[in-house]
């Protein structure tokens, strides 16, 4: 998907205007426009509700303007419909609005398909962006996003571990970086003993993925995304229903290899460490099993109490080669809990961190931003339900009470508590379509990451 041709950079007389609106100033604006816009809208019975647009012709029937309500709350999807419903051509926001980069955004992301195994006609729609704009910004978050839902959209046949380990290197190679892997039974030999044991069962070699970039005078900012290419539960399997979705299980790897590129691109002054286990939660005879014991990378005992709770368990020796370094923050990204979606719904990701301050200035990030996330606690005596009798921790708790939280403190565990750590617990997946966002594998708490990397490392 080429970003730039949705959008032109010389002024073209021809083009035709889009008037923003808010919703809350919708009444008031229409009272004093023409009589024959106020009956043209009347006539087509539209309702101002954020994102709808309407297509106002002039007196010869050919489109002359089209009106859009905004949301000042949320501007980013405020032409996040235009671009795939409107006719072909140029367009330009009226001189009257707001150039918020955040509407740019919304109009490249409403033009997001999915066309690997279904080709769609595009419409040619291209929005005028002034010199002011930084296009740089737009298109960085743009290809982030992007980057996101394809990989999330992509079946689990051709997103296994070492697809993913190919969407890293061309990130990677883009800014002339190489990447490193550990895979096979080399990860026994270089002591990542629970990624092994979770990806062992699949005829696909589980591995870890690294690279680094930026320089080395600057923070060290570790990324870690969790990369279960499939998650069929183990041998705890998951019922057909259950494991439906389990192609977008490596959500978290692929927030980390877009956030990753969009870092780069906007040469933040970081320096960057990424950090992707890759593996397939398959089942056979060599399948890791409940009551066993595994030893991580850290020295920590961990009995397994439920062999579907896989992806806390690839983090964990990823995060222990995480904190070797001394970072000055790590941020892992995982589809990891049902139970976070039960407290936050499917659009709201959650968040966990040992460090108050960190997680006010991420949330003011995302007030920002305008792209939504929530502090949930690390509730410490929740963390007698991780007990063990045989070992140092179990992988999951007995109940699902607390299911999101327990699944943060365990992840805990491994992370010495001179070290700044952020926690994402996302659904990278929308269940339902809306302007600018369709149904399918989605970006969620990127923004507000991006948006708060670029403030706390200004």
């Amino acid at each position: 998907m080429d970003l730039m041709e949705f959008f032109y950079t010389d002024e073209d007389t021809n083009s035709i205007p889009i008037n923003v609106v808010p919703k809350s100033e919708f009444s008031a604006w229409k009272k004093v426009q023409s009589e024959e816009l106020q009956n043209w809208i009347e006539t087509a019975q539209f309702k101002p509700k954020p994102s709808a647009f309407l297509c106002v012709p002039d007196t010869q029937g050919k489109l002359d303007s089209v009106l859009v309500i905004a949301d000042n709350q949320d501007l980013t999807w405020t032409l996040g419909s235009c671009v795939n419903n409107l006719p072909s051509g140029h367009y330009h926001l009226s001189s009257n609005q707001n150039n918020d980069e955040k509407v740019y955004l919304g109009w490249i992301l409403g033009a997001y398909q999915f066309q690997e195994y279904k080709k769609s006609k595009s419409k040619s729609c291209k929005l005028f962006v002034e010199a002011s704009v930084n296009i740089l910004q737009i298109e960085a978050q743009a290809r982030a996003i992007i980057t996101v839902r394809d990989m999330v959209n992509t079946p689990a046949a051709d997103m296994m571990p070492q697809h993913i380990s190919s969407e890293c290197k061309k990130v990677a190679e883009e800014f002339s970086q190489q990447i490193t892997e550990i895979a096979g039974d080399e990860l026994l030999k270089q002591n990542y003993p629970v990624i092994h044991a979770v990806g062992r069962a699949s005829v696909h070699t589980p591995r870890l993925i690294e690279f680094n970039w930026g320089d080395s005078k600057h923070p060290r900012v570790c990324l870690i995304g969790k990369g279960v290419s499939f998650d069929s539960g183990g041998l705890d399997i998951k019922s057909s229903q259950g494991m439906r979705l389990m192609k977008k299980d490596m959500g978290g790897a692929a927030h980390v290899i877009g956030i990753a590129h969009a870092i780069m691109k906007l040469n933040l002054p970081i320096q960057l460490h990424v950090l992707v286990p890759a593996v397939e939660n398959a089942i056979s005879g060599d399948a890791f099993r409940p009551g066993d014991v595994l030893t991580s990378r850290s020295g920590k005992t961990i009995e397994i109490d439920n062999t579907d709770a896989e992806g806390r368990l690839i983090l964990c020796d990823a995060i222990t080669k995480a904190v070797e370094s001394k970072p000055d923050l790590i941020i892992d990204f995982a589809t990891l809990t049902g139970a976070a979606r039960i407290a936050l719904g499917t659009e709201v990701p959650a968040f966990f961190s040992n460090d108050d301050s960190l997680a006010n200035e991420l949330m003011q990030a995302s007030e920002f931003a305008q792209d939504p996330v929530w502090q949930m606690p690390l509730h410490k005596p929740y963390r007698y339900m991780l007990d063990s009798n045989i070992a140092d921790i179990c992988n999951s708790a007995a109940s699902g009470y607390g299911g999101a939280i327990t699944a943060a403190l365990f992840l805990k565990e491994f992370v010495p508590i001179d070290i700044k750590w952020i926690h994402f617990d996302v659904m990278a997946w929308n269940i339902r379509a809306r302007a600018g966002r369709p149904k399918g594998g989605e970006a969620m708490g990127l923004r507000a990451v991006l948006e708060f990397l670029q403030q706390h490392y200004s």
